[in-house]
């Protein structure tokens, strides 16, 4: 059997949240779409980052500040990780374990073209190597 990749992997057609929409708009958009993160597009529809469910609550409640005042792109930290659309799923199990993240976007070229999430990654594989990519993500 082929091996799979990222594309195979994702759920397609991924939704952006604007850099300088609120906490709240995203919030609205997270509930709507029934997901736990979105990512974070700039200008140019460029890729800025990824806001999840955790950091709304985290940053902006758990810090008592107005989620309609605060912009979501301050939410995004560092450089967005990301994984290509023709990278193949040990590729894609790699980087979320390096990272610590659950959830990338996937980019073909500049496009982002769908996110991954850790259940479809662990899907694709065998049980062993699906146990040790939760562990290493669920270490501090």
């Amino acid at each position: 059997m082929a091996t799979k990749t990222a594309r195979d992997l994702m759920t397609g057609g991924a939704e952006c949240v604007r850099a300088h929409d609120s906490a709240l708009d995203a919030a609205r958009k997270l509930t709507e779409l029934g997901v736990g993160a979105l990512p974070i597009c700039g200008e140019n529809n460029r890729l800025v980052g990824v806001v999840t469910d955790r950091d709304i609550v985290v940053k902006v409640l758990g810090a008592g500040l107005d989620p309609a005042e605060v912009e979501t792109g301050t939410l995004a930290q560092g450089e967005a990780v990301t994984i290509g659309a023709d990278d193949d799923a040990d590729e894609v199990f790699a980087t979320m374990a390096e990272h610590k993240v659950r959830r990338l976007p996937v980019i073909d070229g500049t496009d982002l073209v769908g996110m991954v999430a850790l259940a479809d990654a662990a899907r694709a594989l065998d049980d062993p190597t699906a146990g040790r990519l939760i562990e290493a993500l669920s270490t501090d």
